[in-house]
């Protein structure tokens, strides 16, 4: 079961909390539209991808050959509240990262 430390050693990690944004704000993301958003490779966005799937943090599905991610809805609701209260302050920039990096070759 997730501990609170555990989510916020996860979260102290800008790109895997700025993951858990988009997340939060898209509902669910391929891999390239992650690292559009945040102008990373996909082996760093899937090292870190691995990480939040380990906490049970997020679910993948495939399709095709792409991966697609969302935060799981089993998570524990005071780590749903916390990356909730997150999301509020930082929706903003969320929402421009992912106005700037609409990805089109998915």
């Amino acid at each position: 079961m997730l501990q609170p430390v555990q989510l916020f050693k996860i979260l102290s990690d800008e790109t895997r909390l700025a993951i858990v944004m988009l997340l939060r704000e898209s509902g669910e993301m391929c891999v390239c539209d992650i690292c559009a958003a945040l102008t990373e490779s996909q082996p760093k966005i899937s090292r870190h991808m691995a990480i939040l799937r380990e906490a049970e943090l997020v679910l993948d599905r495939r399709e095709g050959k792409w991966i697609h991610y969302r935060l799981s809805p089993q998570m524990p609701a005071w780590a749903a509240g916390t990356i909730t209260t997150s999301w509020e302050c930082l929706r903003n920039d969320v929402r421009e990262w992912l106005v700037k990096s609409a990805c089109t070759s998915c």
